[in-house]
């Protein structure tokens, strides 16, 4: 009896995937939701288990091909497990029987393909990574906990050659993953539709430092989560929409639709890629469920265990370049949406207050928006808004 093993469904709107890495070939035994492929969509990598126990029979489409959702992968045969049974019996008595015969064979083992992307951007090898998948395969989740924490010394793989090669023999060429292609499409359709500015300011940090230093174990005591800066940002911007509603809105065609509801997309670098996790109503949230919901969807993302639809319906996008040491930069839009709020490296820098010159913690903001629905004084006032917020915490508890 053959079993059938099909695309699942993906997610909304997503109706096609890449096969990525076959890790079983036509006659290997298989356990119940034991992983058969990796299917690379347009935002997240899905495994497909199998769903009997039992011998693949058939593999209907090889890697690199384009499948869509309910199309066949291969058929599984529950029948043949005896047989597979039975033969690796034999196969160990023979072994025994025959003392000169080798004590090991190496077996083509291949590791998952975003475990293998993730090793080379850390700079680490096999050997580097304790592997947990069949046959001493490498998953995505080995990599990602490395107790090495970063690369490794390497000893240079090349040496000199004793005759000139031309750029074109050191050069490496490499098909873009599916997510790399949705990321620089939307990017581009982004630059190509909208009337994108971006406008700056900057904010003191140093009531929102304060104020962090002073609740933070408190916080964490009752809450179980860390209080971080996003959390203030993300209040600040949900006060900030309500004063400035067409960041919050989007064209469709000659309309501009408003959204009564904020929905704020944090992006969030991953080893594949950029992603932007979405929570839903923030704007009705706390200080402690919107850190709860950072933390778990950034876990989530690097993990990559987010779906379709967590990643689906901002209305507004917040951008921090900060982690990585960015000091200023113009954030892309996310379409269709049409603002997105830049925040960048906290660093002390000499200002003038009251007529002297002090040393506070700044950070740069930038706005990009789309300047066909936003004018340029929705823009300002909204970043004014931001800033008075966060130099002043207190109003965000005022509602001011």
């Amino acid at each position: 009896m053959s079993t059938e093993v099909r695309v699942p469904t993906l997610g909304e709107s997503v109706t096609e995937a890449t096969i990525a890495t076959w890790f079983k070939k036509i006659g290997d035994p298989v356990e119940l939701d034991e992983m058969l492929c990796e299917l690379e969509t347009d935002k997240v990598t899905v495994e497909v288990p199998s769903p009997i126990a039992g011998v693949i029979t058939e593999i209907v489409v090889a890697e690199g091909s384009t499948v869509s959702v309910e199309a066949l992968l291969a058929k599984i045969s529950e029948g043949a497990v005896a047989q597979i049974t039975k033969a690796s019996e034999q196969l160990s008595n023979r072994a025994k029987q025959e003392p000169n015969s080798s004590k090991s064979e190496t077996i083509d083992i291949e590791d998952a393909p975003s475990a293998k992307k993730i090793m080379a951007e850390k700079g680490i090898t096999r050997s580097d990574v304790i592997p947990t998948g069949r046959d001493g395969r490498i998953m995505k989740a080995d990599v990602l906990k490395d107790p090495t924490g970063g690369a490794p010394e390497l000893t240079p793989i090349n040496t000199p050659s004793p005759v000139p090669v031309s750029d074109a023999s050191r050069e490496e060429r490499v098909k873009m993953t599916r997510l790399r292609q949705t990321i620089a499409r939307r990017l581009k359709d982004s630059q190509n539709t909208a009337a994108m500015l971006t406008t700056y300011n900057e904010v003191d940090m140093t009531e929102v430092i304060a104020l962090r230093d002073q609740y933070k174990e408190l916080f964490l005591k009752k809450h179980s989560v860390k209080l971080g800066f996003m959390s203030f940002f993300t209040i600040a911007c949900c006060h900030a929409l309500k004063e400035v509603p067409e960041v919050n809105a989007e064209v469709d065609g000659t309309d501009i639709i408003y959204k009564n509801f904020v929905h704020i997309g944090i992006a969030a670098g991953t080893p594949t890629g950029l992603v932007v996790p979405v929570i839903r109503d923030a704007d009705a949230m706390s200080f402690a469920q919107i850190e709860k919901e950072i933390a778990e969807k950034g876990s989530r993302a690097r993990d990559g265990k987010l779906t379709m639809a967590e990643m689906q319906g901002g209305t507004f996008t917040i951008s921090n370049g900060g982690v990585y040491g960015s000091l200023m930069s113009s954030p892309i839009l996310n379409p269709p949406q049409s603002g997105i709020l830049g925040m960048h490296k906290i660093q002390e820098r000499p200002i003038a207050l009251n007529g002297q010159v002090v040393i506070r913690p700044m950070m740069y903001l930038a706005l990009s928006y789309d300047h066909r629905i936003v004018d340029g004084k929705g823009a300002v006032t909204f970043l004014v808004r931001i800033k008075e917020a966060l130099e002043d915490p207190r109003r965000l508890l005022m509602d001011l």
